[in-house]
């Protein structure tokens, strides 16, 4: 059986952990030292949905509060994209929110899930629950995860996954 593929693309403000998510997704590795992602990079790794094999080649875009000329290039052709939020701070889920307007506006409504990421952080959470409730309200989508432990990495791929598959 034939793969089918799909572009998707992370994106969220600095630091939020969307490299490591990536890592940890595509070769199940966490490594401690932040290293900015300049640009973007990109990965691929197939998975099985359901009956179907999905190969994803997934772009990590350099974390901003916009998204400027250069990037919005990146989203383009993007098949569905997960949005990654920090819930140690509070401003990367209102950033992710005006991202995700950004990327309605380069390549149209297509499948999302929100990441609440550093889940192994609880403690240290800082996100409003009727800030979070308003969201769910809204129709998004959320699963909580973590690029350390790799709580909820897979899950939240194979929720994009599917959703790309009943496109």
């Amino acid at each position: 059986m034939t793969a089918i593929t799909k572009k998707i693309c992370l994106v969220g403000d600095f630091a939020v952990g969307k490299t490591s998510l990536v890592a940890r997704f595509v070769k199940n590795v966490f490594n401690e030292k932040y290293i900015t992602t300049v640009g973007v990079k990109i990965d691929t790794k197939q998975q099985q949905v359901g009956e179907h094999e999905l190969k994803l080649v997934i772009w990590d875009i350099a974390g901003e509060n916009a998204i400027a000329g250069t990037r919005a290039s990146y989203l383009r052709g993007a098949s569905g994209y997960l949005l990654v939020a920090d819930g140690t701070r509070p401003d990367t889920l209102e950033t992710a929110i005006d991202i995700k307007r950004q990327v309605d506006a380069i390549v149209g409504e297509v499948p999302f899930v929100g990441l609440l990421n550093k889940v192994d952080l609880t403690d240290l959470w800082d996100i409003p629950e009727s800030q979070f409730d308003g969201l769910l309200a809204r129709g998004w989508d959320f699963v909580k995860t973590s690029a350390m432990s790799g709580e909820g990495v897979e899950q939240a791929f194979e929720r994009l996954g599917a959703r790309l598959l009943e496109q």
